[in-house]
């Protein structure tokens, strides 16, 4: 089954969310083999969230997310407001 096309607007959204993610892997002075360790994913799996490939899923994203300590400032910012 052949995937469809990303609009451009939401791989532009990912490559940002991919690229942030890996820089704050670096400010928090962690190579990506101790990311990979603390999130208990592989190496290649940190490498494809970092660089937005669209296979990877949101648990993944989010499991990430947890290991560099910001899943609470995700689910803050998707809060809806009152």
């Amino acid at each position: 089954m052949a995937s469809r096309p990303r609009p451009v607007r939401t791989g532009r959204a990912a490559a940002q969310l991919g690229a942030q993610l890996a820089a704050l892997r670096e400010r928090q002075d962690l190579s990506v083999d101790q990311l990979a360790e603390r999130s208990n994913l592989s190496r290649a799996t940190i490498r494809r969230v970092e660089n937005a490939e669209p296979s990877v899923g949101l648990g993944t994203f989010l499991t990430v997310v947890k290991a560099l300590g910001h899943l609470d400032a995700v689910h803050d910012a998707l809060e809806p407001e009152d």
